[in-house]
């Protein structure tokens, strides 16, 4: 009795399968070098359900804060608000935030200038010839006579960073001021990353903010 339930049993699942067919497994992604247009498409189909056509133009309208912005412009970002942690005002250059991070997670190196290593400002002389096509010195010291000074409640995104240990004290680091008291810059103890001038240490040794000239 047991095996000829076992194979009626058998038997109707081959007839099912006449008429049904299985979902195929989905083939798994392949590794790419996708370009920052690419992953911020990626990004947006993941997190806000928008597709993309041929072209590249959203095919879903996205809130933004700006009306007058474009659909990429919204996504560009958004998408950098969200993998930086910060919160944009729609009107921040938007080459400035690329550049910086591509930037982010390159080791530190004592004299280097590169994204193989550098020091903070090696990675600021750099970013500002990539992005503005301005050469500053490679010093943080000499950077410092090459800005305006800017108070600290005023600073705008690109803005140079600058510290010290203590009053008369030289200047020993620098970096780059992002948005919501957060900047980017090479430190000794872990390469390219974003921190906030409210930390403990970098409140303390906070000297002053520039404008490049």
């Amino acid at each position: 009795m047991k095996s000829y339930i076992l194979s009626a049993l058998a038997l109707g699942s081959v007839l099912l399968s006449f008429f049904y067919d299985a979902p195929a497994a989905p083939a798994p992604l392949e590794a790419s070098n996708l370009s920052t247009e690419e992953m911020i498409q990626e990004w947006a189909m993941e997190h806000n359900g928008i597709n993309f056509s041929s072209n590249g133009t959203a095919t879903e309208a996205v809130v933004t804060k700006e009306k007058s912005l474009t659909y990429k412009d919204s996504l560009f970002y958004n998408y950098y608000s969200q993998s930086m942690g910060l919160k944009f005002e729609y009107n921040e250059d938007k080459e400035l935030l690329e550049t910086v991070a591509n930037w982010i997670g390159t080791p530190y190196r004592s004299g280097g200038s590169s994204q193989k290593g550098t020091d903070c400002s090696g990675f600021v002389s750099r970013v500002y010839q990539q992005v503005y096509g301005i050469k500053l010195t490679h010093s943080s010291r000499s950077m410092f006579h090459q800005v305006d000074r800017v108070a600290k409640k005023e600073m705008e995104t690109g803005d140079l960073v600058f510290f010290r240990r203590g009053p008369g004290q030289p200047i020993f680091h620098v970096g780059i001021y992002l948005k919501d008291g957060k900047f980017i810059h090479s430190a000794s103890n872990g390469g390219v990353m974003i921190n906030s001038l409210y930390s403990a240490y970098y409140k303390k040794n906070f000297y002053a903010a520039g404008r490049v000239i």
